[in-house]
């Protein structure tokens, strides 16, 4: 009789575990979608040498003559959002006992996402250039972002509605932002092309990839209230 009661039961753990499950899939590719994308081509162009990466994009605007002369209101520093939210969203969630990933696939992207904050690096760097005004941002939020990492196990303990909030909010201010500026620059870049380069297939990956995490941060926040709602029921 009680191995048919205990057959009856459902299991709560495996119960959240599938309603979680898109949650599992949707942020391993964002982060993947969003780093291969800020790596591959922004503005597209026949010969190779033209082409700017998003990896490029911060060092290039800054060059325009329209960012010179101050036309173009560019904000070079947000072109490091996307791999800046990467870092912040692995940090916060990777450890997280509601997704519950398996500790090889934490070290993974623990350690990816450690080269991914190196990019926010300037290109050609030493120490000193790094306390000046230029790179002293950069520089910071680097700092910040190996705390993060280092801290993860400790943001695990956060509440997970918090997290994936917070996931979400940075994704998607991520993505507006760095958007809204390779728009701006977009007629600078043309300017100097003088024949308007095409738009590459990294900006669209990586702004898909951050959407996938702003999806999956607010779907894990709703669903987590959700479930602590009920519990209290």
């Amino acid at each position: 009789m009680s191995s048919q009661i205990d057959l009856g039961r459902i299991d709560p753990d495996a119960q959240r575990g599938r309603r979680l499950a898109p949650v599992r899939m949707l942020l391993p590719l964002g982060w993947v979608l969003a780093c291969v994308g800020f790596f591959g081509p922004w503005v597209a162009h026949t010969t190779a040498g033209l082409t700017i990466t998003g990896v490029d994009m911060a060092e290039f605007v800054k060059f325009l003559p329209g960012v010179l002369d101050g036309s173009l209101p560019v904000a070079r520093q947000l072109f490091y959002l996307p791999p800046l939210v990467v870092v912040v969203s692995v940090a916060l969630l990777i450890g997280s006992r509601e997704l519950r990933y398996p500790g090889p696939m934490q070290a993974l992207f623990l350690a990816l996402a450690v080269l991914v904050s190196l990019q926010l690096l300037p290109p050609a760097w030493s120490p000193a250039s790094l306390r000046t005004s230029e790179f002293r941002l950069q520089a910071i939020a680097l700092g910040g972002c190996w705390l993060l990492l280092a801290g993860f196990w400790l943001l695990a303990r956060l509440p997970t509605w918090l997290t994936g909030s917070l996931t979400a909010l940075v994704a998607l201010v991520a993505l507006i932002l760095s958007g809204w500026q390779f728009l701006i620059a977009k007629p600078g870049i043309d300017g100097v092309y003088g024949i308007p380069p095409s738009t590459g297939w990294g900006l669209y990956l990586c702004l898909t990839g951050l959407a996938l995490l702003a999806a999956a941060g607010a779907l894990l926040a709703w669903l987590t209230r959700l479930q602590a709602r009920r519990a209290e029921l």
